[in-house]
C-alpha cells in the first residue's frame, strides 16, 4: 500500500498516538507523518504510507495554514491555556482597528524564538523536557514567514478578549509564539486559545478522513478511495512529461541528458518526471554541468 491518507487529528491524541492507530488499522509499519501537531490542536496530519515515506521531507518544508483563537490579559508558561498561568490582567481595552493593524505588522519574515514548551533540541535535550524540569534556557532567534494572515472574529467587550485569526506560515512557525508576540505588539499579555490546522502541505481538509472514517472504509475494502498520490506533495515542483524512451532511462535511475529530453523545464529547481499514461516517475535534479537531469528520487 502507497500514497498519502490525510487524517483529522482529534484534540486529545498526539501526532505518534495517531500515527500508531493508523498503523493498527492498515496493519502496516512503514508510516511517517509530514509535521507534528500538539495534543490539542485538530486538523490536517499527512501520513505518508510505504514508499510514499520518501515525499515525507517535502511535504513538511511546504507552507501550512491554521485557525487560532489568541486571549489576551493571560501569560502561560507553555503559551497556551493548557499551562500554569504566570500573568493576568483585566480592564484590556483594545479596539478591533488596533488588532488588524497589528495583524497585518507580521506579514514577511519575522523573528520567533521558540517556546520553551517545544521539539527543539538544545544541547541534545528537548527544550520540553528542560521544561519540565523547571529549567529556562537562551533559545536562538530563527526566521520563519508568515505569508497571510487575516481577522475572522473578534469578542473584544469580553472580560478575557479573544479573536480568530487565519495564517498561511512557513515550515518552523510557532503559532503560540505568534499569538504571545500578537498579544506584546498590543502591549498585553495574551495565550493561544484554540488552534486548527487547515492546510498542510497542499492538502486541506476536505481531502481529510477521521479515524472512525478510515476504519470504516479499511473494513470495507475502500480504503484506496481515500488514498493520494504521492506526488500531491510536490505539486508545487514543474511537471515534465517524458517518452517512452527517456521513461526506461529514468526508471533504471540513470541521468537523463538534456537533449533527450522533449519538453522544456526551468533547469534551477527539481521536477516531477511523468512518463506515459500520466505515471509518476520521480524527483529530478537539473545538472547543468552533466547537462542531464539526474534521479533524486524514482518511485515507479
Amino acid at each position: 500500500m502507497d500514497g498519502i491518507i490525510a487524517v483529522w487529528k482529534p484534540a486529545g491524541w498526539t501526532s505518534h498516538d495517531v500515527v500508531a492507530k493508523v498503523r493498527r488499522i492498515v496493519r502496516m509499519k512503514r508510516i511517517g507523518h509530514a509535521g507534528t501537531l500538539d495534543p490539542m490542536v485538530t486538523g490536517v496530519l499527512p501520513l505518508c504510507l510505504g514508499r510514499s515515506t520518501r515525499v515525507v521531507e517535502y511535504l513538511q518544508e511546504r507552507p501550512k495554514a491554521y485557525e487560532a483563537v489568541i486571549q489576551l490579559g493571560t501569560a502561560t508558561d507553555t503559551e497556551d491555556l493548557t499551562g500554569t498561568v504566570l500573568e493576568e490582567l483585566a480592564g484590556i481595552q483594545v479596539t478591533r482597528e488596533q488588532v488588524l493593524q497589528v495583524l497585518q505588522s507580521f506579514v514577511g519574515e519575522i523573528d520567533q524564538v521558540p517556546p520553551m514548551y517545544s521539539a527543539v533540541k538544545v544541547d541534545g535535550k528537548r527544550l520540553y523536557e528542560l521544561a519540565r524540569e523547571g529549567k529556562t534556557v537562551e533559545r536562538k532567534w530563527r526566521k520563519v514567514t508568515i505569508h497571510q494572515i487575516d481577522l475572522l472574529s473578534a469578542d473584544l467587550d469580553a472580560e478575557k478578549p479573544r479573536f480568530a485569526f487565519s495564517v498561511i506560515c512557513s515550515k518552523g512557525t510557532y503559532i503560540r509564539t505568534l499569538c504571545v508576540d500578537i498579544g506584546r505588539a498590543l502591549g498585553v499579555p495574551a495565550a493561544m486559545a484554540e488552534l486548527t490546522r487547515t492546510m498542510s502541505g497542499g492538502i486541506t481538509r476536505e481531502q481529510c478522513v477521521t479515524l472512525e472514517e478510515l476504519e470504516e472504509l479499511q473494513a470495507a475494502g475502500r480504503l484506496e478511495e481515500k488514498m493520494l498520490s504521492a506526488d500531491i506533495a510536490i505539486d508545487h515542483l514543474q511537471r515534465v512529461q517524458a517518452d517512452a524512451a527517456v521513461t526506461e532511462m529514468a526508471l533504471r535511475g540513470q541521468k537523463i541528458p538534456y537533449k533527450r529530453m522533449t519538453a522544456s523545464f526551468d533547469s534551477s529547481s527539481l521536477v516531477r518526471l511523468y512518463g506515459e499514461n500520466d505515471a509518476f516517475i520521480g524527483i529530478f535534479e537539473a545538472d547543468d554541468e552533466a547537462l542531464a537531469l539526474k534521479p533524486v528520487k524514482v518511485f515507479s
